[in-house]
């Protein structure tokens, strides 16, 4: 009889479809306006591995790092645990939230959502 010992850890698949399908919507609105941020000369953006890859690579370089950045929050909710991976997801979705709001309201206002809400 022989025993085999599993060297990678088992990966659970997040449950929460609709959670994931807000995350990728969220993302991909984000990553849209960010690319058209590079496109506009009166507004930057603040990430500098993202800015960093555009300098190298130009305009695929937004997209490498946007797709980066999905596929490690897809990775770390597969070895998170259940609830912790919705949970997780739940503030990411959030985050990207709040970054695709604010670069939407940066392309079609030209100020960041903060100073829209300050007047």
């Amino acid at each position: 009889m022989k025993t085999t010992i599993s060297v990678r850890p088992e990966l659970e698949r997040p449950t929460n479809r609709p959670l994931r399908v807000t995350f990728g919507t969220l993302w991909l609105v984000d990553l849209v306006a960010t690319v058209f941020l590079f496109l506009v000369p009166y507004a930057t953006e603040l990430n500098p591995l993202t800015t960093l890859f555009y300098d190298t690579i130009g305009l695929p370089g937004v997209l490498l790092a946007g797709t980066i950045y999905a596929v490690l929050v897809v990775l770390i909710g597969y070895v998170l645990s259940k609830p912790v991976d919705g949970v997780f997801l739940i503030g990411v979705a959030a985050v990207y939230g709040v970054c695709a709001t604010n670069n939407v309201v940066l392309l079609l206002f030209r100020e960041p959502i903060v100073e829209q809400l300050v007047l």
